[in-house]
C-alpha cells in the first residue's frame, strides 16, 4: 500500500497518471467543527496503480495533483462528487476538469436515484465494501491498516464501476443525459457561498420587507463570520436566532433578555453590539430601498389537479425510461411548471424537456392526455376540433 507524504512522490504519481485515460479520486475529511472541510486523505487510482496521499502532519505541496486535475485529457472519476470537489475548490480555487460522477451516471443507467457507493459496487462487481471505518477520525495519526484498506477500496472498486457505467451509457446512448450535470459539477461558483447570497439557504420566511432586509443583512454578517473564523454557521448564530432578530429587532442590550434564542446576559457581549448596529441600519432604510420579498407567480395551485396529472406523467415516463423519477424532474420542478410555462427548472431544459417537460406543458394546456393501457399509463396526443 503506497502512502504518499512528499511532493516529489506526488509529482511522480501524477506524471504517470497523466498518461492514462482516467483516474479515480476520493477523499476523507472532517467538517463537524469547521466551515470549510478539513482534508485528511486523498485517494487516487489509475488502471494500474493506487495510492493514498496524506496531507496531515506533512509538508506536501498538492500542486502536482491540482495540475493533474486541470488536465482535460484525463477523466477524473468520483462517486457523489460534490463534497470532494468543494474541498478542491476551497484549496485551489478550481474544480477538476473532465469530471465524471458515477452516482449521477448510474442514475440514468437504471441504478436508482443517489445510489450509495457500496450498493453500486455490490451490484456491479459483487464485492462487499466494509463500511465500519467510514465515520472514524480521519485526522488522527497513525491511521490503522483497516482505515487505509477501506480508503483505498473507495478508488480501486471505482475503476471497475466506471468502466461498466461508461459501457452502459454507450449502450443506452445517454451521454447527453449527464453532460449538463457534469458541467455543473465543474463550476467553482457552485461551491462558493457569497455572503450576500447566504439568505437564500434559509428555509424560514418573513412577511414584512423591513424584516426581510434585516434578515438578509444578518445572514450576510453570519456567513462572513463563519468563513473568517472557519466555524459552522450554527456556531455563530443558529437560523432560529436570525429569524427572531429579524422580527423582534432589539435596539438595546436588555432587549436580548426577552428573546428565546439568546442566553441571559448575551446583550452585554460584543456580538450583541454588532447585531444592534445592523438593526439600526435596517430601521433607517427608506421604504423605497427595502428589498421585495420573493413571491411565486400567480397561477393554478401546484397541489391541484394539474400537478397531480404531471406527477402521474412523471411516474409513467420514469418507468418507461427505467430511471428514478427524481432524475427526470423533482416535485419542485413540477410545482414551478404548474405556475409558469417558462419556469427556470431542469425539467424544461435539454433531454429532460424532450422526455418530460414538453409533454408536461402539453398536458397543462389540454394538448395531451394520459391514457390507461395494458402496458401502463401513456401520454396521448389530443386533437382539438374547431368549434362550429
Amino acid at each position: 500500500m503506497h502512502i504518499i507524504t512528499t511532493t516529489s512522490e506526488l509529482a511522480k504519481f501524477c506524471q504517470a497518471a497523466a498518461a492514462h485515460p482516467f483516474v479515480t479520486v476520493d477523499t476523507e475529511f472532517l467538517r463537524e467543527t469547521t466551515y470549510w472541510p478539513k482534508l485528511c486523505l486523498v485517494q487516487m487510482a489509475t488502471p494500474d496503480e493506487a495510492v493514498i496521499v496524506d496531507p496531515i502532519d506533512t509538508d506536501i505541496d498538492l500542486t502536482p495533483m491540482f495540475e493533474l486535475f486541470a488536465n482535460e485529457e484525463v477523466v477524473k472519476v468520483f462517486h457523489a462528487a460534490k463534497q470532494d470537489v468543494e474541498i478542491f475548490v476551497n484549496l485551489s480555487g478550481e474544480a477538476p476538469k473532465s469530471l465524471f460522477d458515477t452516482q449521477v451516471a448510474a442514475a440514468v443507467c437504471g441504478f436508482g436515484d443517489s445510489i450509495s457507493y457500496d450498493n453500486m459496487v455490490r451490484q456491479i462487481t459483487g464485492a462487499q465494501v466494509d463500511k465500519s471505518s467510514r465515520f472514524t477520525n480521519w485526522s488522527h495519526r497513525p491511521l490503522t491498516d483497516k482505515q487505509l484498506h477501506y480508503a483505498l477500496g473507495d478508488v480501486t472498486h471505482l475503476r471497475d464501476c466506471y468502466l461498466h457505467i461508461v459501457a452502459e451509457l454507450d449502450k443506452r446512448d445517454r451521454w447527453d443525459w449527464i453532460n449538463d450535470e457534469m458541467k455543473a459539477l465543474m463550476q467553482p461558483e457552485n461551491y462558493i457561498v457569497l455572503p450576500e447570497n447566504a439568505w437564500k439557504r434559509m428555509k424560514m420566511k418573513v412577511n414584512r420587507p423591513r424584516d426581510f432586509a434585516l434578515l438578509k443583512m444578518l445572514a450576510e454578517w453570519r456567513e462572513e463570520k463563519a468563513q473568517k473564523q472557519n466555524v459552522p454557521r450554527g456556531r455563530v448564530l443558529k437560523d432560529e436566532a436570525l429569524f427572531e432578530l429579524s422580527q423582534q429587532q432589539p435596539t438595546n442590550p436588555k432587549a436580548f433578555d426577552r428573546l428565546r434564542a439568546f442566553s441571559k446576559g448575551f446583550g452585554r457581549s460584543s456580538t450583541a453590539n454588532e447585531l444592534i448596529k445592523l438593526v439600526e441600519v435596517a430601521q433607517k432604510l427608506d421604504k423605497a430601498d427595502l428589498p421585495k420579498i420573493p413571491r411565486k407567480p400567480n397561477g393554478p395551485s401546484p397541489k391541484g389537479a394539474i400537478g397531480d396529472l404531471l406527477r402521474v406523467l412523471l411516474k409513467a415516463v420514469s418507468e418507461q425510461e427505467g430511471v428514478a423519477p427524481r432524475i427526470i424532474a423533482t416535485s419542485d420542478d413540477i410545482d414551478s411548471i404548474v405556475l409558469d410555462d417558462d419556469a427556470d427548472v431542469p425539467a424544461l431544459k435539454g433531454w429532460r424537456a424532450n422526455v418530460f417537460g414538453e409533454k408536461a406543458l402539453a398536458i397543462k394546456h389540454g394538448k395531451m392526455a394520459l391514457g390507461a393501457t395494458k402496458a401502463g399509463i401513456v401520454p396521448v396526443k389530443v386533437t382539438l376540433e374547431d368549434d362550429e
